[in-house]
C-alpha cells in the first residue's frame, strides 16, 4: 500500500504545481512582430492578445492589406512564441516524463 500512497502524494504535488504553472502563463507575456518591428503584438502565456503596436507609418489607406498581413504575421509569431514557452514550462514541471498525449495538463 505505501506505493499507492507515494503516487498520490506524487499526483496531488503534479496537481499543484500544474495550477501555478497555469497561473504563471496567464501573467506570462510574450512579443511577436513582423514587417522588421513595424507591428509588434504582446500574447499571454495562453496566446490571448494584451498589445498590439503599429507603426504610424504604415496608416495609408492604400496598404491597408499589407497592414492587415503582418498584424496576422505578427499575431502568429507572438502566438508561437507563446506556445513555446508554455511548452518548456510543461517539460520543466513533469521533468521529461512523457505524459501521454491528450491528458489535458
Amino acid at each position: 500500500m505505501k506505493n499507492i500512497t507515494d503516487i498520490m502524494k506524487q499526483a496531488k504535488a503534479l496537481q499543484s504545481k500544474m495550477e501555478e504553472m497555469q497561473a504563471s502563463l496567464e501573467t506570462l507575456e510574450v512579443e511577436g512582430s513582423s514587417g522588421a518591428g513595424l507591428v509588434r503584438v504582446v500574447v499571454n502565456g495562453k496566446g490571448f492578445m494584451r498589445q498590439l503596436h503599429i507603426d504610424p507609418s504604415l496608416m495609408v489607406e492604400s496598404e491597408r492589406e499589407i497592414l492587415e498581413d503582418l498584424v496576422v504575421a505578427a499575431f502568429n509569431d507572438a502566438k508561437a512564441k507563446a506556445e513555446a514557452a508554455a511548452a518548456e514550462q510543461m517539460k520543466a514541471l513533469t521533468g521529461g516524463m512523457g505524459l501521454p498525449p491528450g491528458l489535458g495538463l
